[in-house]
């Protein structure tokens, strides 16, 4: 199918003419369409600008070349618009998903998310996509009328809904998954602006859900390399990268590593676009949707992995969770960042005073509320400022190297 034809809008995309609105009603913007202005909005946010200095692996000072969370989000929604082009869908949409997805990411990457869930194990948890949602209704306060970015319902509900849907069929209000409790921020403003949290997202925020998963894999790959946490003879493990690495050997005999490295995260993006541009036709095509809304009350996902590309992904999941995440020097590193956030969090409930003063006493008499807004503080932070904050409170703070 030529790029052209590719392009044509699908009568199944999302439509920002025909947007649900914002919770709070504006003007349109006279050159933007609505998915525009919310790209625009996450874009000049102060939560998108502190991503440049929170880890994604790898600590800011442990290299220059390593991706942050900021990069990571960067190369999310290049991939995300890429299949979205493909498909017909609606390229801002997707972009404006795959922008905002980790904004409530705090410090040190997931060692912070799970250090902050403990903290908050009285109070509901921890998680960065619900996270995510505070930062863009409530946390980020830029606006005379409202607080948070007010962005369409189209962009909340993919950040919510970003693994599909949290409970049942038709809101009959079982969670999908029993494990765990639909987190409250998800739950109070779901009260406030109905996010349809029973159906599946239109296929632009699918889109930005499974870009994330083939950035991450391909480019953690990449920082594994450059890191020394495996070296590409390791990669022997994993069929998919073992294929693309012969591929590449055999057209270039005399490949430096360095750039058969960067050809094989090259070659592992392209494949993986292809198979979820392909899959996802088939699929559509099965199921015949003639709407957004078809799409969401469809009874699976509709953008997703071939079988075989599934297989492929959770062998380089299964991979680097072995050679990386639970690498040594990594769990070392991470296990001090846990530490980190617990003691901040420890210090601010006992002495407030410890806060900056737009922070303080707010509802003292309500524990769960005030933890959380200790939570709010401490996610907002950079890995920078939560060391500096350590060193301004504690008399010894690790190093994490």
């Amino acid at each position: 199918m030529a790029v052209q034809e590719a392009c044509a809008r699908a009568p199944y995309a999302a439509d920002a003419s025909a947007s649900r609105g914002r919770l709070h009603p504006e003007p349109p913007s006279p050159g933007r369409s609505a998915f525009r202005r919310d790209c625009d909005r996450v874009i000049h946010s102060s939560a998108f600008r502190r991503l440049a200095h929170k880890t994604q692996v790898f600590v800011y000072h442990e290299g220059d070349h390593f991706r942050t969370r900021l990069t990571h989000t960067l190369e999310v929604t290049q991939v995300a618009r890429s299949i979205a082009r493909q498909l017909g869908l609606d390229e801002d949409l997707a972009e404006a998903c795959a922008l905002a997805h980790d904004l409530g990411h705090p410090p040190f990457g997931h060692a912070g998310e799970r250090a902050l869930d403990r903290c908050l194990a009285a109070h509901g948890g921890f998680d960065h996509n619900a996270q995510t949602l505070a930062v863009v209704t409530r946390l980020e306060r830029r606006y005379p009328d409202f607080d948070g970015l007010n962005l369409s319902w189209e962009t909340l509900e993919g950040l919510v809904k970003h693994n599909g849907p949290l409970v049942g069929r038709r809101g009959q209000g079982e969670l999908c998954d029993a494990a765990q409790a639909l987190a409250p921020v998800i739950r109070d403003y779901d009260a406030l602006h109905n996010l349809d949290l029973w159906s599946f997202p239109s296929l632009e925020a699918q889109v930005g859900a499974i870009a994330d998963d083939i950035a991450y894999d391909a480019h953690d790959i990449d920082d594994g390399l450059r890191a020394g946490l495996f070296g590409l003879d390791d990669l022997a493990e994993v069929e998919i990268a073992a294929h693309i690495v012969g591929d590449i050997v055999a057209a270039h005999k005399n490949i430096d590593q360095a750039r058969l490295a960067h050809e094989l995260i090259r070659r592992l993006i392209t494949l993986m676009i292809v198979d979820v541009v392909a899959e996802t036709t088939r699929r559509i095509k099965d199921n015949a949707p003639a709407t957004v809304a078809d799409v969401r009350a469809a009874e699976s996902p509709l953008v997703g992995f071939s079988a075989s590309m599934a297989t492929a992904d959770k062998a380089i999941k299964a991979f680097l969770w072995t050679r990386m995440y639970r690498h040594p020097r990594v769990m070392t590193v991470m296990g001090d960042a846990e530490g980190v956030l617990a003691d901040l969090f420890e210090r601010y409930v006992a002495d407030p005073d410890a806060l900056p003063p737009e922070w303080r006493h707010e509802h003292p008499e309500q524990p769960g509320v005030r933890a959380r807004r200790i939570a709010d503080f401490i996610a907002g932070m950079t890995d920078r400022y939560a060391l500096i904050e350590h060193r301004r409170l504690f008399d010894s703070t690790p190093q994490l190297r």
